[in-house]
This record gives structure tokens, C-alpha cells and sequence, in this order.
């Protein structure tokens, strides 16, 4: 006879339910990054943040949440999906800017820009004069995907790799340890990648200062780790309340995580 009980359908409906919130919240989050990216930045005390930074912190929360109570491999299959999603928008994006135009005479007046003066972007070029809406967010947002989608890769399954070794070295203890250290160490490869993809032409350029842009990196990190820092007490509040609902001891001592049969000692 099996040393494990099967779930029953009641509670693997809560398990996948559960999954898929936090999956969903980690794929829209980084969504946010990709959609509204570098359009503007903004002052938060004192850092410097692009506006698709701010709801970013949320991934590695949900990141970390189901490396705790699902396991190593659906962890990786959500960075996994996430990264096809990034392929998927950049694509799409690229797809729609190949495509010709339909005649300036019929497009709504809001499609084409009057710009005053020039206007430099992120590639280190310049624009003027009329241009058409589309094409100008597309030139101010694929070098950003493209270099979120490389951060992102880094980031994120170094992120569940190094939640997993603290999690064996450590032998199942001090949740906080493995969920602030993971997320310090990713989200600090994060940051730099991400800035040095993106702003790396416009200052080789010599349109923008390497004073500027390590500011630019130390804001971003800075945010990232006050925010991973701050989540501590939620992923705690989280595991204790989740582990039980979902009756996760079994599971996991099926799915092959340390220490399950006793659960992890917080």
C-alpha cells in the first residue's frame, strides 16, 4: 500500500486555485513591466523609479510563495510561461510595427504626434516632426522588453534556485533567510541587467551620464530590496494560513522537498 494519500478533488481544486492566483498576480505584474515600462518615471522619496518597476516586487513575492508550498518545478514552469509571454509581446510589438500603416488621411487625429522639438530615445536616436503614435511607443518600449525579457531570465530562475539551495543548507529552517536571500541576490542581477540593457546606447552615446545611470540602477535595487524586506512578515502570515488549507505536508513529501513530512520549521 502507498505511503501517500491521494487528494482528494476538493483539495486539489484548492491547490490549483491557489496556483493560479499567485501565478496569475506574478504574470501581470511582470506584464505591467513590459506594458507601461519607461513611459514615465517617478519620484518615491528618494529614488528615481520607471513606472513598470513598481508593481515588479510582487513576482518574486509570488515567486518564493510557491517555491514554499509547491515545489521547485512549478515554480520554474511559472518562470517558464512568463518567459513565452515575453517572447509573445515583444513578437506581437514587432509584428505591428512591420505592418504598414493604413493612409495618414483616415487614421484618428490622436495617431500622429506634432512634436515641437526633437525628442531622443532610448536607442540613442532622435525623432521630429510628425510621427505616428504607435511607432514612437514602439521605439521607447522594445529595447525595454527586450532587455526585461534578458533580466528576467536571470533574475527569476536564479531567484528559485537560490530559495531551493538556502532551503537544503539550511535544512527546511528560517523561511526568512531564503526568502530575503534569493530575492536580494536576483533582484540585484535584475537591476543591473535591466538598466545597462536599456540605457546602455544612449550612454555610450554620451546622451546620458554613467552617474545617471548607476543612480538609475541604485534606485531601482533599493526599491526592490525595501520591498523584498517588507514582504517578509506577508510570506510568513501567507505560509502559515496557506500550508494548512491546502494540506500541502503529503504533497510535498510526494513532490520530493526536504523536511516535508514535519513542514518546515519557521
Amino acid at each position: 500500500m502507498s505511503d501517500f494519500a491521494v487528494p482528494s478533488s476538493a483539495i486539489q481544486e484548492r491547490r490549483e486555485r491557489v496556483f493560479l492566483v499567485l501565478a496569475g498576480f506574478f504574470l501581470c505584474a511582470m506584464t505591467l513591466l513590459n506594458v507601461i515600462g519607461i513611459t514615465r518615471f517617478v519620484q518615491v522619496g528618494p529614488m528615481q523609479l520607471a513606472v513598470g518597476v513598481l508593481a515588479y516586487p510582487l513576482t518574486f513575492l509570488c515567486t518564493d510563495l510557491i517555491s514554499e508550498l509547491y515545489g521547485r518545478a512549478r515554480a520554474n514552469f511559472m518562470v517558464t510561461v512568463g518567459l513565452l509571454l515575453n517572447v509573445f509581446i515583444l513578437a506581437v510589438m514587432w509584428l505591428a510595427n512591420a505592418l504598414p500603416a493604413i493612409d495618414s488621411s483616415t487614421q484618428p487625429p490622436w495617431q500622429t504626434l506634432s512634436l515641437a522639438s526633437d525628442v531622443g530615445l532610448p536607442d540613442g536616436s532622435s525623432v521630429s516632426g510628425s510621427v505616428e503614435l504607435f511607432s514612437l511607443i514602439y521605439a521607447n518600449t522594445a529595447g525595454a522588453i527586450f532587455a526585461s525579457m534578458v533580466a528576467y531570465i536571470l533574475a527569476q530562475y536564479i531567484d528559485v534556485f537560490l530559495f531551493h539551495w538556502i532551503k537544503q543548507k539550511t535544512n527546511g529552517k528560517h523561511l526568512w533567510l531564503r526568502n530575503n536571500g534569493s530575492t536580494l541576490i536576483s533582484q540585484a542581477v535584475d537591476s543591473v541587467t535591466v538598466i545597462s540593457i536599456t540605457f546602455g546606447a544612449v550612454l555610450l552615446a554620451g546622451d546620458m551620464s554613467l552617474t545617471v545611470v548607476l543612480g538609475l540602477m541604485l534606485s531601482n535595487y533599493l526599491f526592490k530590496m525595501a520591498s523584498a524586506l517588507a514582504d517578509t512578515p506577508i510570506i510568513y502570515l501567507l505560509v502559515h494560513k496557506l500550508r494548512p488549507y491546502l494540506e500541502l505536508g503529503e504533497f510535498e513529501k510526494k513532490s520530493g522537498d526536504i523536511n516535508s513530512s514535519q513542514g518546515d520549521k519557521l
